[in-house]
């Protein structure tokens, strides 16, 4: 997919009237940013913000996010264990001590 990123009030504008009307290459619409589908048009459609608003729009190529591929089991095994902790107001750190759950400081050196 292709992420479109606006940083002006203009550039956001110019980014709502595409996504109304080009609705088949929009696969999602997030406020200031859209996702258009990885064709030539959702190219055309990105490319063409970004010339019309050219330090208002990014343009970045996205791979989707494969929790099984890219992911080790422990960091699942954590987030599934953290969301169903007893006490909601419990922070990570506290949770994750004295567990086999990753450290806060290890999850967050280890890059993906």
């Amino acid at each position: 997919m292709l992420l479109v990123v606006t940083y002006s009030q203009s550039a956001r504008s110019s980014l709502r009237n595409v996504c109304r009307i080009h609705e088949g290459t929009v696969v999602r619409r997030l406020g200031r940013a859209a996702l258009f589908e990885e064709t030539e048009h959702g190219a055309f459609l990105g490319l063409r913000l970004r010339e019309k608003h050219p330090d208002s729009v990014q343009v970045e190529r996205t791979e989707p996010f494969n929790e099984f591929r890219d992911v080790d089991e422990s960091v699942r095994a954590a987030a599934i264990d953290y969301e169903n902790r007893e006490r909601e107001s419990t922070p990570y750190a506290k949770f994750a001590a004295g567990t086999s759950h990753p450290e806060p400081e290890t999850l967050k050196q280890t890059e993906l």
